[in-house]
């Protein structure tokens, strides 16, 4: 069993009174970047066990009378048909899904603000769509030399073309389906405006990682270098922080860079630039709230090498650039990690070698206890790992057939001769659909399937790239798999 190595209550108590705390510095409203995943923030979960993955709406919650949220889309995005991998949306569809989700929990969603439009045709679409809805949607517009040149940036023609976004309440939460959606420009340019209609606004930064109080090389800060690999983001130290009150914090790299920008776009604003470094604009207080740094160490290791092995798997579909997977393996030796670390790794490499290089599955459970599954006429080694799994979790001998081939063979001539299936073997979610139908008749089966729930946060490894079905009923489950980056077959098309 995972130990707990962070306290969400605490991290809920205090990171509502410090967002409260800073909308009073500023008197009227505090704009606030909120960067990450406000639902489901399951890397956060992953590495800081303990941290729920909805604390994040929990806390805004605390905050709801006082909070309004807008979401912003980047017009280009739109247009191009930007997918979300975690969900497999477009970013468009994205914001209805936020938008309904924010409703859900009785979250004020008061407006959308479509950035750099320039004219995109399917961005004005998406506008008319929205307010058929009911939403109002604002556009923002490209500034030529943003963000270096602020002359232009804070004028007439830079900011002041934006369509102000009419606020009602002293919190504002900009918010997005993704990154480089354009957050922090909405910001500034709201304070443009709302500094013109002589109201005091402010600006913070929310966002998880890097935690700023950490060691910039501890597992927790290399973790989020290894879920930000394909977008070039470093973690460093806060140089400006350094130099105003002579500790070391941590940021990363783009928030560093921008800080002189963002500092004079302040002045420009305002007349003076409230904070004296990136780490001063954030209000995060998770650094706080670890209650156990061992098992986040642990946690957050293990994760660097799940990342390196999907951005391996990424290269070889040729989805991501292989660089990820080489800046992982640095992190990974930064850790002094290997493939040791994860110990189905192993186990499911052995098990493929005793089978004369079938395809293997190992997972681990939550006790440490480790099982396999061999690829067999009748099923694939993932549905067979699945099966030894359940069958160890409810003590059932190994020799006792869950599922009896009479329930399989129909599935298999159907998948194969009616169908036009080549691979007769049962996926994963066909196999849990004939362990359901044999626990209507077998206590065995129906003690297996009441198992299928303990899956979750074990670990697995397969030596070969799974089907889409398959890595799906995994994910489902809340199993955390691996794979090695190799394909069960040479054919050049693969497919569920």
């Amino acid at each position: 069993m995972q130990r707990r190595g962070f306290d969400n209550d605490l991290y809920i108590q205090k990171q509502s009174a410090e967002i409260a705390k800073r909308i009073a510095m500023f008197g009227d409203k505090l704009y606030l970047e909120f960067g990450g995943k406000l639902f489901d923030d399951f890397h956060a979960s992953r590495v800081l066990p303990g941290f729920a993955p909805d604390s994040k709406i929990t806390m805004l919650k605390s905050l709801s009378r006082d909070a309004e949220i807008v979401i912003a889309i980047k017009a280009d995005d739109i247009e191009k048909n930007k997918i979300r991998g975690d969900y497999g949306i477009t970013y468009d569809a994205d914001v209805l899904r936020l938008i309904d989700a924010f409703r859900g929990e009785e979250l004020f969603v008061s407006s959308v603000v479509i950035t750099q439009f320039a004219g995109q045709a399917s961005a004005a679409t998406f506008r008319r769509k929205l307010e058929r809805y009911g939403v109002r949607v604002y556009y923002h517009y490209s500034i030529e030399g943003y963000p270096s040149n602020v002359s232009a940036i804070v004028s007439e023609e830079g900011f002041g073309q934006n369509e102000y976004i009419e606020t009602t309440r002293p919190l504002v939460v900009i918010t997005a389906p993704g990154p480089g959606s354009g957050k922090m420009a909405t910001c500034l340019s709201q304070l443009y405006h709302e500094h013109k209609r002589g109201v005091s606004a402010g600006y913070a930064k929310f966002e998880t990682f890097p935690i700023w109080n950490l060691p910039l090389k501890h597992p927790v800060n290399l973790a989020y270098e290894a879920a930000t690999a394909d977008l070039d983001d470093v973690n460093m130290i806060d140089p400006y922080h350094l130099e105003a009150y002579g500790e070391t914090t941590v940021n990363y790299n783009r928030d560093v860079e921008v800080f002189p920008v963002l500092s004079a776009i302040f002045e420009k604003i305002s007349g003076t630039c409230p904070y004296k470094s990136p780490t001063d604009m954030g209000v995060n207080m998770a650094g706080f709230c670890i209650s156990d740094d061992e098992a986040c160490r642990k946690a957050s290791a293990d994760e660097i090498l799940c990342r390196y092995y999907a951005a391996l798997v990424a290269a070889r579909k040729e989805e991501k650039n292989p660089e990820a997977a080489a800046k992982i393996e640095l992190l990974m030796k930064q850790a002094s990690l290997t493939a040791d670390d994860r110990p189905v790794i192993a186990a499911a490499l052995a098990r493929s070698e005793e089978t004369e290089g079938q395809p293997a599955m190992a997972i681990e459970l939550s006790d440490g206890r480790i099982v396999t599954g061999k690829t067999t006429p009748l099923l694939g080694s993932s549905s067979a790992a699945l099966l030894n799994a359940v069958k160890m979790l409810a003590g059932i001998d190994d020799e006792v057939h869950l599922i009896a081939p009479e329930v399989i063979e129909p599935i298999q001539r159907l998948k194969t001769g009616v169908l036009g299936n080549h691979n007769p073997r049962l996926h994963s979610d066909e196999v849990l659909i004939a362990l359901t139908i044999s626990a209507c008749h077998s206590e065995e089966a129906a003690r297996a399937l009441a198992k299928l729930a303990s899956l979750r946060a074990c670990e697995a490894h397969s030596t070969v790239i799974l089907s889409q079905v398959d890595e799906s009923i995994y994910r489902k489950l809340g199993i955390r798999l691996t794979c090695e980056p190799k394909y069960q077959t040479k054919r050049l098309f693969h497919k569920a």
